[in-house]
Order: structure tokens, then C-alpha cells, then sequence
């Protein structure tokens, strides 16, 4: 059994009023409350989740988690 399991990449309706009726894809990052919203708002949730697999979405997805992975500073020595 995996002890840690990277969180997914999901699609979700938009909380924003501003956008209501619109589709985002959120990334949950360790260490953070609120997922990153990433690829902006799309018209159905077919087109965020198309997104969300195709080339680009991967490639976003990976930059997110490669940002965190760089923000983290090494222990100081004593």
C-alpha cells in the first residue's frame, strides 16, 4: 500500500459568480489549502477535461508541481 498517493487534477464547476456556468481545472499542491487554478474557464466540463488531458494541460500540470518542488529550501546545517 502507497503511505502517499500525488493528488489528481480535477474539473469542477466554477465558484465564482462572475463565471457561473463555467468549468475550471483545479490542481491540489501539498502544503496549500486552496488548489491551483490552472488552463482558466472553459464552456462545459467536456472541453475543461479535454484540456485538461491534452499536451498543454500536462505540461501545466507538471509546472505547477515542479514550482512547488523548487519552493522548498533545504534544512540549514548547525
Amino acid at each position: 500500500m502507497k503511505k502517499y498517493a500525488k493528488p489528481q487534477a480535477y474539473v469542477a464547476e466554477s465558484k465564482d459568480h462572475r463565471f457561473a456556468g463555467t468549468f475550471e481545472v483545479l490542481v491540489p499542491v501539498p502544503d496549500r489549502v486552496k488548489p491551483h487554478r490552472i488552463g482558466g474557464q472553459f464552456d462545459s466540463q467536456q472541453a475543461a477535461e479535454g484540456w485538461l488531458h491534452s499536451d498543454e494541460g500536462q505540461d501545466a500540470i507538471a509546472e505547477v508541481f515542479a514550482e512547488k518542488k523548487s519552493d522548498k529550501k533545504p534544512a540549514k546545517a548547525r
